[in-house]
This record gives structure tokens, C-alpha cells and sequence, in this order.
């Protein structure tokens, strides 16, 4: 296959890749030489006319990865190490082919104006986010507007001096966590604002012993297209005082709207990659 992409690649045209799998696929070659690639997954009978509408742009694409593309397989841990250090998009610190959440467009999408309904929220009350978004392209649109929240290491000096490893960001904690998502479509030149509404269980955290809780500290709200560091966005810091643990409702930890649903999953929550 590798051939065949080179020599096709040889003559000189415009080279897109469609990738149909039912899973991940480290395409490191194609990433570096293709001028595009599109991820079909297994689509269907419908599956070449769709593929046709988005390559013709008749089509312009939403979805978004549901689980990470990683670069090769020396980036994850054994099989056999139980460890979440360096495992799924939550405690992987390395560098990713492709993010979770990650996806393309015919357009482009800005983000303003975060807001939180207080910068202070004692463990146990909710927590409002809101913020703009906006079609700054030249055609009609789709965004996934994704919420992650990072709680924020509390590092000595010398930690803060260097790179942690995936096992000493483990032991700080979540790196980041999708909280809340959701669909939106806009006109060119067209705004909006989103709004999410956090509750115990997407502001807890879960210990080595299984215990969740709310728990007292400094996290970072992140709204953009799609993981911190990855896409654009906007950030903004909440501080929670205190601490609730053992009451917190049990139901999905994702909040996300009637029309929400990524592609190949029921939702954003099931799959942990």
C-alpha cells in the first residue's frame, strides 16, 4: 500500500487518501505527503456517494475523531501495565497523529468572549460556561463546540522546571477531560453563543481507590473545536473551594445536546480514547 501511495504521489497531482477502517490507523506517510486525507471508517452502502459530496464539497465535513490516532505503537504503555499514564486522550502527553475531538472543515470558526458565572464555586453548585463563536469562512458550516476541563497541577519549582513524565502527570491528575459538546451551524459571518451547564459529576475527579469527589483547587475551562493545544479556543480559570464526595450522581459524565452525536458513536463519553 505504501507503494502504491508513493507512485501515486510521483505523478505530480493532487493526492487524497480515504482511509476505511474500523479503527485507528497510523497513517504517518500520508499525513506528511497526502493533500488530504479523509477518514471513512466502514461507511455503508451510501458510503461512496458520501465520500464523493465531501471530496466534490458538496458535503462540508463535521465530524470529529472519537477516539487519538496515535503515531506509532512505541507511544503507548504495554499491554499488560494496567497504568492509565500515557493512555487515551485524558493522561497521554506525548504527541498525537491525530487528537481526540479532532476534525476539518470547508470554513473557519473564531471564539470569544468566554464567561463563567463565577470564577469561585464551592464543591456541590453548578457551573455556567458560555461563549462566542463565529464563521469567519466563506460557506455554510457545522462546529463541534467542545468543553475540556484541566485541573491545574499544583508543581514545586523544580517540577515546574522540567517535563513531567506520563506517570508524574498521572499522579497530578486528569491532563484533560471532555466535559461537555455541542453542535452548532452558522452562515458565513453568523455568531453565536453556547452555553454549558456543569454539575458535580462533570466537575469530579476519581482517585487511585475508585473514590470520585469534587475536589478543592484551580481548573481550566477550555471551549474550542477541539482538544487544548489543538485547536482554537478560549480558556478561562475557575477556583472550587471545598470538597463533596460519595453524593455525586452516577449518570454520564458528558453533557451534550439533542443533535450532538459524533460519527461511529453513540456519544462523545463512550469511547475513552
Amino acid at each position: 500500500q505504501r507503494a502504491l501511495l508513493e507512485a501515486a504521489n510521483s505523478a505530480g497531482k493532487p493526492l487524497v487518501i480515504v482511509v476505511m477502517s474500523g479503527s485507528a490507523v497510523a497513517v504517518n506517510w500520508a499525513e506528511e505527503n497526502a493533500d488530504a486525507v479523509l477518514q471513512a471508517w466502514y461507511p455503508g452502502e451510501a458510503g461512496g456517494v458520501a465520500i464523493a459530496d465531501t471530496l466534490l464539497g458538496k458535503n462540508n465535513p463535521s465530524g470529529r475523531l472519537p477516539v487519538t490516532v496515535y503515531k506509532s505503537k512505541d507511544d503507548l504503555p504495554p499491554f499488560d501495565n494496567y497504568s492509565m499514564a500515557g493512555r487515551t486522550y485524558r493522561y497521554f502527553s506525548e504527541e498525537p497523529l491525530y487528537s481526540f475531538g479532532y476534525g476539518l472543515s470547508y470554513t473557519e470558526f473564531s471564539y470569544s468572549d468566554i464567561s463563567l458565572s463565577s470564577p469561585t464555586v464551592n464543591a456541590g453548585d453548578k457551573l455556567s460556561v458560555s461563549a462566542t463563536i463565529a464563521n469567519t469562512g466563506d460557506r455554510a458550516g457545522e462546529e463541534v463546540v467542545q468543553l475540556y476541563l484541566s485541573a491545574k497541577p499544583h508543581l514545586s519549582q523544580k517540577e515546574s522546571a522540567r517535563r513531567l513524565t506520563n506517570q508524574e502527570l498521572t499522579n497530578q491528575g486528569l491532563l484533560r477531560e471532555l466535559a461537555g459538546f455541542k453542535r452548532v451551524k452558522l452562515s458565513p459571518g453568523q455568531s453565536t453563543t453556547v452555553q454549558f451547564e456543569l454539575g458535580s459529576r462533570h466537575l469530579s475527579t476519581v482517585d487511585a481507590d475508585g473514590n470520585r469527589a469534587v475536589r478543592a483547587g484551580s481548573y481550566d475551562v477550555f471551549v474550542g473545536g477541539s482538544q487544548p493545544g489543538y485547536s482554537k479556543g478560549v480558556n478561562a480559570v475557575v477556583k472550587i473551594e471545598n470538597k463533596i464526595e460519595n453524593k455525586i450522581e452516577s449518570k454520564t459524565n458528558i453533557t451534550v445536546d439533542d443533535h450532538a452525536r459524533i460519527p461511529g458513536n453513540k456519544t462523545a463519553g463512550d469511547s475513552p480514547s
